[in-house]
């Protein structure tokens, strides 16, 4: 382990250097090598498949590991998205001149190694590659061995288009050793890593927590609510939480939780039934006495992640109440209004704790391509050094420069 993170060192300082184009011409080209290579990417793809329902992984797990043509022509466009956006290196954040003629500026710099460690989602693999490669970084990824053989043909077309555009290989690098006790020394390689990023459920998080040694960014669970409030567009609301629980439920920006304020509950969760048909429901007494077939919303299920079509509901007598719930069971991520009040809406923004917070639009929408910033690597859920989603700012630092004509302090 301490070999490879030693090669994405030495292969970091040569990104580092490394000018806007040739770093475009290096994505461009595994863009190009992904869908050359699709026979074989969706070999290996359906070998993970296959072994993943031999062990007895969930719909929820399937559904993140399995490729196709469109899944892989999507994970080239994104590797195009990234060369088409523009490079934060070298950018300057701000600049002054002391009255003594010192001129100051902070300069966007790349983090070095970025090591990302992730669970059975092969297009993590594309999409940090390109993220890390355009802001400057080695890459230095670790995924599960649900994945692995995705992952091992994924990243050789990387490597390859890394060469071909005249950076070194070792800009994408693969753990391949999938054991418990690898991920824990990846977890450790303080001489190499300068950002360590998990993409996981709570167990992979835990790990992180109790065992890293280098600096990390949490990509937290999505405990993600969204409270309707007495002033809201009922049809505008049921519009939203349909969106947000069923789009896509497997995924952390999926809504879990739904709010209703009393004054429109006899209304709106009769809707909600019947617009949710297909979602199992659970919530509190006056959630039951309007919806007959909802089950009983436990404490823990309020504070669960889903990741399935699964809801829990609550009726709250004001919007201070809905606060108070997302502050007890919301895990930071992202939480929603729907409301025709402005000083509402206000209040929510102000008081709400998250790395997003969204008044009158689907949590879907807390998305590094959805918001303008490419794919993005991930959705912090802590204030340092990044929060909310990922992209390529968020993988860079700064530098400060100061040029002087021959000052000395006195």
């Amino acid at each position: 382990m301490a070999a490879l993170g030693a090669r994405a060192k030495v292969a970091s300082r040569a990104l580092a250097l490394a000018g806007t184009d040739t770093k475009n011409a290096a994505l461009l080209a595994a863009a190009d090598l992904l869908l050359e290579r699709e026979t074989d990417v969706l070999a290996a793809n359906a070998r993970d498949v296959a072994s993943g329902e031999a062990s007895g992984a969930t719909p929820t797990q399937l559904d993140r590991l399995r490729l196709n043509a469109a899944k892989l022509r999507s994970m080239a466009d994104g590797l195009r998205q990234v060369a088409s956006l523009p490079d934060p290196v070298g950018e300057i954040t701000e600049g002054f001149t002391r009255p003594n003629g010192l001129r100051v500026a902070k300069v966007r710099v790349p983090l070095g190694v970025v090591a990302i460690i992730y669970e059975n989602r092969p297009n993590v693999t594309s999409d940090a590659a390109a993220l890390c490669v355009k802001a400057g970084n080695a890459a230095f990824l670790r995924g599960s061995g649900g994945a692995i053989e995705s992952n091992k043909e994924i990243t050789a077309a990387l490597r390859d288009a890394m060469e071909k555009a005249g950076l070194p290989a070792d800009a994408v690098i693969l753990v391949e050793d999938t054991r418990h006790e690898a991920a824990v020394e990846f977890m450790r390689q303080r001489e190499s890593i300068d950002c360590l990023i998990p993409r996981g459920g709570p167990s992979l998080i835990r790990s992180v927590l109790e065992n890293a040694t280098v600096p990390y960014v949490i990509d937290g669970d999505g405990n993600c609510h969204v409270y309707v409030d007495e002033t809201a567009d009922l049809d505008m609301a049921l519009e939203i939480i349909v969106n947000a629980k069923t789009q896509r439920p497997s995924v952390c920006n999926a809504a879990e939780s739904l709010l209703v304020h009393a004054a429109v509950a006899d209304a709106f969760l009769p809707r909600v039934d019947a617009a949710l048909a297909g979602v199992e429901l659970v919530g509190d007494a006056a959630t039951r006495a309007r919806i007959a077939r909802a089950g009983v919303a436990t404490d823990d299920e309020y504070a669960t992640e889903f990741l399935d079509l699964k809801l829990s509901v609550a009726v709250v007598g004001s919007l201070d109440d809905a606060i108070r719930h997302i502050r007890r069971f919301g895990t930071g991520h992202s939480e929603a209004i729907v409301t025709t009040s402005v000083a509402a809406a206000d209040r929510f923004v102000l008081e709400v704790d998250a790395a997003a917070v969204l008044v009158n639009a689907s949590t879907r929408f807390i998305d590094g391509g959805e918001l303008g910033l490419g794919a993005e690597i991930g959705i912090s859920t802590q204030k340092l050094h990044a929060r909310g989603p990922m992209g390529l700012r968020s993988l860079t630092t700064e530098k400060w420069v100061v040029r002087g004509t021959g000052h000395v302090r006195s």
